[in-house]
């Protein structure tokens, strides 16, 4: 049915890595379904049509797609109310295709019609009157997807004296724990090494922090998953973006790993030269760090 969100079918599928179309006439079903002759690599396809393709016959498409060889076909109906239906077309203000000087309700009405045979044969069918687009989305991932569909998790480290992660879904500051830049030995390292990690591992905060933090993100990164969104980045940041924010990532990721999920990892400033300038002063929090200079320093 127009406007029950085919475009939203098409956009989900074509994102799970099917190869998509839409209002393709019935003359070139074949040849698309069939493609180059030499491509040997198999995918699922989906093809969108409505009462506007070119061709379309809701009596003769299920006879017309069994013919084709080499293929199995399945017919996903997209319903949606009349009520439902109506409301979107008065929202979007768009003219019904079948009525394009008539009130959206007749075109509904001869639509629902001409579609009756093809919602018959149909072999799925998805009523999308109580869905959200994302509600859409997931159940479609869950009757086409596989492990390979599930969306993008990435875990960034960064500085904050180098510019805020613009990217972060969520973003977590880690300045307040005891900073191995003021540690001679620990200045050059970074928190991919082994001693910056057995540093902060002292710090009597972080093992608590990193508990409620891995707590919080294996509840709610389901959740933007839930609400449609593909790409979901958790961003650590520290001052400089070499020690605090690089081990918590990382960090991160073991423990979001051990529950289930893939994070990429991203390391921003990792490569920048340690500097006093942009690094806080040791406080009395951190009395008991040693070395580093006295030279300038940039607020915070």
């Amino acid at each position: 049915m127009s406007g029950a969100g085919k475009s939203t079918v098409l956009d989900a599928l074509e994102d799970m890595g099917w190869d998509c179309v839409d209002n393709l006439s019935t003359a070139l079903l074949e040849s698309f379904v069939h493609g180059d002759s030499t491509e040997c690599r198999l995918v699922p396809a989906a093809v969108g049509m409505d009462v506007r393709s070119r061709g379309f016959d809701a009596t003769a498409l299920p006879e017309m797609l069994r013919s084709i060889q080499g293929v199995r076909p399945e017919i996903l109906f997209i319903d949606c109310a009349g009520t439902e239906l109506l409301r979107r077309y008065d929202e979007t203000r768009r003219r019904h295709p079948l009525a394009p000087d008539r009130p959206a309700e007749d075109g509904i009405a001869r639509e629902r019609a001409l579609m009756a045979p093809l919602r018959a044969a149909a072999g799925s069918l998805i009523d999308t009157t109580d869905l959200t687009p994302p509600e859409l989305r997931e159940e479609l991932r869950r009757r086409y997807g596989d492990r390979s569909d599930q969306p993008v998790l990435t875990i960034v480290s960064f500085g904050y004296a180098r510019g805020v992660s613009r990217t972060a879904d969520l973003m977590f500051d880690m300045r307040f724990l005891d900073n191995p830049h003021w540690v001679q030995d620990l200045r050059p390292l970074t928190g991919m090494d082994q001693p910056v990690r057995d540093h902060l591992a002292a710090d009597p905060a972080w093992h608590d922090v990193m508990a409620r933090l891995a707590a919080l993100l294996t509840d709610w990164i389901p959740r933007y998953w839930a609400a449609g969104k593909s790409y979901v980045t958790v961003a650590f940041g520290c001052t400089g973006g070499r020690h605090r924010s690089v081990c918590a990532a990382e960090e991160m990721a073991v423990r979001l790993r051990s529950a289930g999920f893939s994070p990429i990892v991203r390391h921003r400033d990792l490569a920048s030269q340690p500097s006093d300038t942009i690094e806080e002063r040791p406080g009395h929090a951190e009395a008991g760090a040693s070395g580093g200079d006295t030279g300038g320093e940039l607020n915070e």
